[in-house]
């Protein structure tokens, strides 16, 4: 039996997400920095001839129909193709963190099957199924940290300065729609550009879902103060409820609070599945927001 194992499916941080507008059709513009981390879901694939797209959870549970196996019977449905998989999962990046995990799975998903099933489809056409899947699964398939913009859909690579980070999330998670539904939320922050960005990468603007988010999500605030009160100084990352602080030199945490997961990571300057499909320079459009 052909098999893979231990496929990698990373995380994203926020550096920054700043909400400059709102179009007629209700999807916010935005700019933000993704930055891939190396706290990561990891995927298993085993080749079935059968058809069949079968998923075990190695840690925790998931819904049955997941982004993991909608990604897969996706690629069936664009291919034609009659192979079939047995993913196992081993899910560490936590459920409704503003870290991109599930899109970072259906990535991940995409590239390995792409490669198991040997359909050889360039990064474009994965791309263009991945968007039907989640906003974020184009970012994840480029493998590349990157400047976003618009609607989601301006995404331009970039290289970042090498960082270590301390993730916490709360045991509270948060809905995206619940945050950019709120009509308290900041919609009309200052354009930025990259080069100002470039000048304090670790420091550069905030996040405006933060303060909304904190009105909906006491964790949020609960875990910012927990950061604070190691000297540390965080913000929230995406649309969910994990915050983050760059680590700059030694520090104290303290006990750690019940139900927080607190990690440190490191930045990845590139996606462990970097050149597993052919990369022809086609942009995607897609929807965030």
């Amino acid at each position: 039996m052909i098999s893979l194992y231990d496929v990698a499916a990373p995380a994203k941080l926020n550096l920054f997400l700043h909400i400059t507008g709102r179009r007629g059709d209700g999807y916010h513009l935005l700019q933000s920095v993704f930055m891939l981390i190396d706290w990561c879901d990891t995927l298993n694939f085993e080749l079935r001839r059968d058809g069949c797209v079968t998923r075990e959870d190695l840690a925790a549970s998931l819904p049955p129909d997941d982004l993991i196996v909608r990604s897969a019977r996706a690629l069936q449905a664009a291919t034609g193709t009659r192979l079939g998989a047995h993913i196992g999962v081993h899910k560490r990046v936590p459920a409704q963190a503003g870290m991109g995990g599930g899109s970072s799975d259906a990535a991940s998903t995409l590239l390995a099957l792409n490669r198991l099933w040997q359909l050889d489809l360039p990064l474009s056409a994965l791309k263009r199924i991945g968007l039907a899947l989640g906003a974020d699964v184009p970012f994840f398939l480029g493998g590349r940290n990157a400047w976003v913009e618009g609607i989601g859909e301006k995404i331009t690579p970039i290289q970042l300065p090498i960082g270590r980070f301390l993730v916490v999330k709360p045991a509270q998670g948060l809905e995206t729609r619940s945050i950019f539904s709120d009509p308290a939320l900041k919609r009309d922050t200052e354009t930025a550009i990259i080069s100002g960005f470039a000048a304090n990468a670790f420091g550069f603007g905030r996040n405006d879902l933060q303060p909304v988010a904190q009105k909906l999500c006491p964790g949020v605030t609960q875990a910012l103060q927990w950061l604070q009160s190691a000297g540390l100084s965080g913000r929230m990352t995406g649309s969910g409820s994990a915050v983050f602080a760059p680590v700059l030199q030694d520090f104290n945490l303290g006990s750690i609070p019940h139900g927080f997961q607190v990690r440190l990571c490191n930045s990845l300057e590139i996606h462990p599945l970097l050149g597993w499909a052919l990369d022809d320079s086609f942009r995607v459009d897609h929807p965030s927001g």
